[in-house]
């Protein structure tokens, strides 16, 4: 299992959310809050300084999860996954997120995900950066440096 992490949800579809935040908590972690949109997040983030955030892109006022993600990532508190549907909307420098898991997703998709980034972050070391991610030998980055988890 993975160390226990302090995780933001920052999700607009409540169920999906609520699901997460149950699957996540089942698993030992500690869920600092749902966010559905981009105020909202980055608020949260600054009061609760989660060690993880997961972000998807489309929040309830709009496209804004990228601006979410470079605002928490730019902290230097909180790592950031993508959680997503629209990896298109992912800019090159990935908005200081460490990667992306797709959805549809799994559940082992996320624990392997979650397990990675907590021993990534385990003694305070920094994440790297998402090109030099390495989790397994059918999750090499692609020809453009993008890591995404998820079901393989």
């Amino acid at each position: 299992m993975a160390r226990p992490l302090r995780v933001l949800i920052v999700e607009d579809e409540a169920l999906l959310a609520y699901a997460l935040e149950e699957d996540l908590r089942d698993a030992g972690h500690d869920v600092v809050g749902l966010a559905p949109s981009s105020r909202e997040a980055i608020q949260l983030a600054e009061r609760t300084r989660p060690e993880l955030a997961l972000v998807d892109i489309h929040l309830l006022d709009g496209p804004t999860g990228v601006e979410v993600a470079r605002a928490i990532a730019g902290s230097g508190v909180t790592t950031v996954l993508f959680m997503t549907a629209n990896v298109k909307r992912i800019p090159d420098d990935f908005a200081g997120a460490v990667g992306v898991i797709g959805k549809p997703y799994t559940a082992n998709g996320i624990e392997n995900a979650i397990a990675f980034v907590g021993e990534a972050l385990k003694d305070g070391a920094e994440p790297p950066p998402p090109w030099s991610l390495q989790l397994a030998p059918h999750l090499q980055p692609a020809e453009d440096g993008r890591i995404r988890l998820g079901a393989h």
